[in-house]
């Protein structure tokens, strides 16, 4: 029978959830697993992910590598490289929880290491620069092998499923961090695997989004000219990269690559005081690849911090809540009422407006 709009639900694709500590508390896994749950009709079980900031302490200055692998062939070659490259100080198998909700697993490690001093010295590369090489060498070169969380004290763990059955899978109750950030999948016009599941990380910054990038050409063609390569089959790739390229290569500010990838439109900027005038404008002429058009919501992880940032139009839903020291974000109110009902502020940010929140100055982790 055919359905009318008004007759179904029909969302607007995807879910995402972050919950943030500015004074660095340790928040168990399983608050964010509640958070996403509720957002459930938002997704369609071909994906869905979390990531956690904080929850490797013991570890905290290597670099933490989660890797899929689809065969032992693969994975043989990649530690292989590993090896050549990086001092191992620990590998396992991620521990997971056998579920019949997610099925066709590859091989998942946890691999944390340090870039071998003689290396890095022969690389003439500075010590992030060398880890993002080395991670792209590996997704691009070694059939079967993809890192898919690469920063230090911070990991991805993602899969085809629903984001609650994820989180069971991966044992995520088991984990503690200050800022976690959850997705549920709705893909429109890409394939639902493994690797296509959000977040997307690189090195430290990590990015789940809801919507769609009707620039994607544009900006993969401009970003690949600065040796990132997108290999996914998903146009949220592309955001992670702008985001390690505009603010780890480039040095702007959160705030202004924010103006960048949701710059303001032109007559917004006119009416600007002549300084924001003069700021707004060149970052406008200087990245215009970068400018993502098209409806999105994000929440992009990071050391330290949490950002939120809604398309120039924001059509996306996107609210944030706050209690005491806590930052709650999601696409719906109700994800954050489940898990504190009790709230000091509720707000909707503007289109294209950052929302940026940081550890207390002092916290030290």
């Amino acid at each position: 029978m055919l359905q009318k709009e008004g007759q179904i639900r029909i969302p607007s694709g995807c879910a995402i959830s972050g919950i943030f500590s500015k004074s660095g508390k340790l928040i168990n896994g399983e608050a964010i697993r509640q958070s996403i749950s509720v957002m459930h009709d938002r997704s369609n079980g071909l994906g869905g992910g979390f990531a956690g900031y904080g929850i490797y302490p013991q570890y905290k200055d290597l670099y933490a590598f989660h890797v899929f692998y689809d065969t032992n062939t693969a994975k043989e070659e990649c530690e292989k490289f590993l090896e050549h490259h990086f001092d191992i100080v620990n590998l396992s198998k991620i521990p997971v929880r056998k579920t019949p909700k997610i099925v066709d697993e590859p091989l998942i490690w946890r691999y944390f290491v340090y870039p071998l001093p003689t290396k890095l010295a022969a690389s003439h590369l500075d010590e992030q620069e060398f880890v993002a090489r080395s991670v792209i060498k590996v997704n691009t070169t070694i059939q079967g092998a993809y890192i898919f969380s690469s920063g230090k004290n911070m990991g991805v763990f993602k899969a085809v499923g629903f984001p609650e059955d994820v989180a069971d899978f991966y044992r995520l109750e088991e984990y503690e961090g200050y800022s976690w950030t959850a997705h549920g999948r709705y893909p429109t016009n890409t394939p639902g695997w493994w690797g296509g599941a959000h977040p997307f990380a690189m090195l430290e910054y990590s990015i789940v989004h809801n919507g769609e990038i009707s620039s994607y050409d544009a900006n993969r063609r401009y970003i690949e000219m600065f040796g990132y390569q997108c290999t996914l089959q998903t146009d949220t790739e592309v955001i992670t990269y702008i985001v390690d390229y505009l603010v780890r290569k480039q040095g702007l500010s959160l705030t202004e690559m924010a103006n960048v990838i949701a710059a303001p439109f032109w007559e917004t900027i006119a009416g600007k005081s002549e300084e924001e005038r003069k700021m707004l404008t060149y970052l406008r002429n200087a990245y215009s690849s970068l400018l993502i058009t098209g409806p999105f919501s994000i929440l992009l992880g990071f050391n330290g911090g949490l950002m939120a940032l809604n398309d120039r139009l924001k059509l996306r839903s996107m609210v944030v809540g706050e209690k005491d020291d806590m930052v709650y974000i999601a696409s719906e109110e109700c994800a954050i009422r489940v898990i504190q009902p009790d709230l000091d502020k509720l707000w909707s940010p503007k289109g294209g407006e950052p929302v940026i929140v940081k550890l207390n100055e002092g916290v030290n982790l």
